[in-house]
């Protein structure tokens, strides 16, 4: 159900947002959380946690990610509070990332997509397959 107000970051608890609305809590969290490589590394650093994981241990953990799309998108999570990032002074500099509590929270949600993911994906190839066979 939606709300005749906009959305946005003022409306009142409880009321809904209209995801077609770019001012849409919902939306804006998609924007910022709906890629692969972001869900990756937030699984990634939660089976660290509370600990912390260094550039090199993450870009590990995330098979096919490059250095630039694992640097963008730390820097985006960072900004977004979602994770933190620690640097001793070494030469070279150690630079240490974690999750922070609300990047942890959005765990739960992460997981539950991939459970509905890995029960319904064989549904959706076959779909997908079905059609393919039926427009040629």
């Amino acid at each position: 159900m939606t709300t005749s107000m906009p959305a946005g970051r003022d409306q009142p608890p409880g009321e809904r947002g209209d995801l077609l609305d770019p001012r849409c809590p919902t939306r804006q969290l998609l924007d910022r959380i709906g890629t692969k490589w972001t869900s990756m590394t937030v699984k990634v650093l939660a089976e660290e946690a509370p600990g912390e994981l260094r550039f090199t241990e993450l870009r590990r953990g995330i098979p096919g990610i490059s250095q630039k799309m694992l640097s963008a998108t730390l820097q985006s999570l960072v900004r977004d509070g979602l994770v933190a990032r620690r640097v001793e002074p070494t030469v070279p500099p150690a630079v240490h990332y974690r999750l922070t509590e609300l990047g942890l929270s959005l765990e739960t949600p992460l997981s539950a997509l991939r459970v509905w993911a890995e029960t319904h994906m064989p549904e959706i190839d076959r779909n997908n397959q079905l059609a393919a066979e039926t427009s040629n």
